[in-house]
């Protein structure tokens, strides 16, 4: 009887899984799968959880990456996003200490500093967009 536990475990796992599409209970349903194996072999509860918990685990380390690869290949980028890795021009002096400093890139002025903690950019220099942080853009200096 304990067995199907499991897969009533396995079964609303993969309709949660279905609903939301996150990629998020699918490996707890491979698990819960193994365990109704191991049920059905024979083993005792112990052993079941066991499986359970081992199966999962190996599930979610193994296969997650490669699917969220591919499952999320079609997302679109949002507009920020999409900055990272553009050239931008500084328009006002970066200074990362004072939390001054803009850059425009494809026409629009953004905030920004850089990753160093005392970080200074000159006006008029090229940059290269690394990251967002808040609403200001993380930027570096484009070298020659």
């Amino acid at each position: 009887m304990q067995t199907v536990y499991w897969l009533v475990i396995f079964v609303a796992l993969l309709i949660i899984e279905i609903v939301t599409m996150g990629l998020t209970t699918i490996w707890f349903a491979g698990g819960a799968l193994a365990a109704f194996l191991a049920g059905v072999i024979g083993f005792g509860v112990t052993v079941q959880v066991i499986v359970f918990l081992v199966a999962s685990i190996a599930l979610l380390v193994m296969t997650r990456p490669i699917a969220v690869k591919y499952f999320n290949q079609e997302r679109q980028k949002t507009n920020a996003e999409s900055l990272i890795g553009h050239t931008a021009l500084v328009t006002e002096y970066i200074d990362t200490i004072k939390a001054a400093g803009k850059v425009e890139v494809n026409g629009q002025e953004w905030s920004a500093k850089t990753d160093e903690p005392d970080g200074k950019i000159e006006k008029d220099a090229v940059v290269v967009v690394e990251g967002i942080q808040g609403v200001k853009l993380i930027v570096r200096e484009k070298e020659d």
